[in-house]
């Protein structure tokens, strides 16, 4: 009579396991967003989103992680003012020639020449003409800065490659390039 009851337990105890086994989905979903996840257009309007929002914004006054505030303008005027006013906030202890060397060579000697007198590589080449010599240029540290962040004629910006300690390197070697070329 025991082993009859187990039998019998044991058989309801499967049938109920196996009749709630659907093949076509798991029994039990851990994450279900996972399984059905769903998709929103990047710019379309929906009420998940707070204040009805398309995107989320940035807290206004903040800063994106490792960029600074650049206070002078992508314009004549922010050029001019640059030119005069802008100073290195580097100690001279913290610039480091070699390190500004190394990046001059990466990204500037290709076309202003490893002297700074406007015959680098693509020059030479005539893949581009009209670089200056530095020698040539009323240049300041404001203004090389300046040009490098912006970029200016044919010159794009370098700001998305040198981050702003790097920037400041490049330009002290610039002006050491170009007091060598003025002697």
């Amino acid at each position: 009579m025991k082993s009859v009851s187990k039998v019998i337990v044991l058989v309801v105890v499967l049938l109920t396991t196996f009749s709630c086994q659907n093949d076509n989905s798991p029994n039990y979903q851990y994450f279900p967003n996972m399984y059905k996840p769903i998709g929103y257009e990047a710019y379309g309007e929906y009420d998940v989103f707070p204040n009805s929002q398309e995107a989320l914004l940035p807290v206004k006054g903040t800063i994106s992680r490792g960029h600074s505030l650049y206070e002078y303008e992508n314009t004549n005027e922010g050029y001019t003012a640059a030119l005069s006013e802008l100073k290195s906030p580097l100690e001279s202890s913290e610039l480091n020639a070699k390190r500004g060397k190394e990046l001059y060579d990466i990204y500037c000697g290709i076309c202003h020449g490893t002297k700074g007198a406007g015959q680098g590589k693509l020059v030479m080449r005539e893949k581009i003409l009209g670089v200056p010599s530095y020698a040539d240029r009323d240049i300041t540290t404001g203004s090389i800065y300046h040009v490098i962040y912006f970029g200016k004629n044919s010159m794009g910006s370098y700001a998305n490659l040198l981050n702003e300690e790097e920037r400041w390197q490049v330009t002290a070697y610039v002006e050491t390039l170009r007091r060598e070329l003025k002697k």
